[in-house]
């Protein structure tokens, strides 16, 4: 059965607020149900993403807004956590199981998925920006790459995130002066290579064919897979050139989409960290594996146009799902004029977690 998205929203991500997770979860949910024609009690589905501790928050946001699902729940994949859950709810459609699910996305900024304490194989090395740094070194020693490159990706995407009223760094300009010069923090990353923790919300709702019959302008996931490469850094440091949770799930994702790299318009791709874009343009195949750096250079592909991670701000469990959002509104045409882009008919998602060890990959087409 295909799968469509129907409607999407995202809260503004903030540093942080008052609102509780139920809350934010809450106000983004009544948003998408005031955007559909599906009527609120056809949604047989809620599935929260999120890091958070909370218990049985997919039952008690349910009661919050009155829905009454055949399936409320709770999903946590580190930063995968998002298209993770778009995963499950696009099975669960898929299966003929459910008809609509509303996929929510919340994280305040102290969540649990900032540190990845349970791998002791990273020693007291526990911060992502350390592994981060280990495979920025590895491309600059073995591809030539260097600080001006990554530069450029952060000049990109916080000049993306200057058109995005939702991202955190709205209202903040970085110069590539400013980039280069700013503080070290793992070398070579310096702190504007890296994104910022932050609180927000991200919701979407998937329909069956049958209810996107109804939708104004329905987006097909065409293709979605995720591979995962075990928990440790140590289960995946031995190429440090390459993040193959990434290469597989995208040549899967294509594979199940009956399309090629050259057959995208625009991507969401998972800048945590500069280098991990560079690393995806290769493993996702949009160029040839130590040519990344020199990609962002050829504008071939509009990419991170709501700010990536690094403009937009980083709150785990929504990362995902806005990521998505984002691909759907340029593919609808709904995108902000500042920033839609023109003659977009398909698109990519790539969500990533722990040092690659977990990816999706996502394909949608309108």
């Amino acid at each position: 059965m295909k799968v469509a998205i129907d409607s999407v929203d995202t809260l503004g991500f903030e540093k942080s607020s008052d609102f509780s997770l139920s809350e934010l979860a809450c106000k983004s949910i009544i948003n998408i149900l005031k955007k559909t024609k599906i009527e609120k009690q056809e949604v047989d589905g809620l599935i929260v993403s999120t890091c958070s501790n909370e218990q049985y928050l997919g039952n008690i946001i349910s009661e919050m807004v009155g829905l009454n699902p055949k399936i409320s729940t709770k999903l946590e994949n580190l930063c995968n956590s998002g298209t993770s859950a778009i995963f499950l709810g696009y099975s669960l459609i898929a299966s003929g199981i459910c008809n609509s699910i509303i996929i929510t996305g919340i994280e305040k900024q102290y969540s649990p998925g900032n540190q990845l304490l349970w791998d002791i194989t990273r020693g007291v090395y526990d911060l992502p920006v350390h592994w981060a740094a280990l495979f920025a070194k590895a491309h600059f020693r073995n591809f030539n790459t260097c600080d001006e490159d990554l530069a450029l990706i952060s000049e990109k995407n916080h000049k993306n995130a200057n058109k995005n009223p939702n991202a955190l760094f709205y209202n903040k300009v970085f110069r590539f002066d400013d980039i280069i010069k700013s503080k070290k923090i793992v070398d070579p990353l310096k702190i504007l290579d890296c994104c910022y923790p932050c609180e927000g919300c991200s919701s979407l709702l998937l329909v069956s064919e049958k209810l996107a019959k109804r939708s104004e302008n329905p987006i097909w996931i065409k293709g979605i897979s995720q591979n995962n490469q075990g928990a440790s850094f140590a289960n995946i440091s031995f190429d440090l050139r390459s993040i193959a949770s990434t290469r597989i799930a995208s040549r899967e994702a294509f594979k199940q989409a009956k399309l090629k790299p050259s057959d995208i318009d625009i991507a969401e791709l998972h800048d945590a960290f500069t280098i991990l874009e560079v690393l995806a343009y290769e493993d996702i195949g949009f160029t040839e594996k130590g040519q990344g750096s020199k990609f962002v250079k050829q504008e071939r592909l509009y990419t991170n146009t709501r700010g990536g991670l690094l403009g937009c701000g980083h709150p785990v469990g929504a990362t995902g799902i806005d990521q998505t959002n984002e691909i759907v509104l340029q593919l609808q045409d709904k995108a902000p004029s500042i920033r839609q882009r023109k003659n977009c008919t398909r698109g990519l998602i790539h969500n990533m977690a722990a040092a690659g060890t977990s990816s999706t990959i996502i394909i949608v087409e309108k």
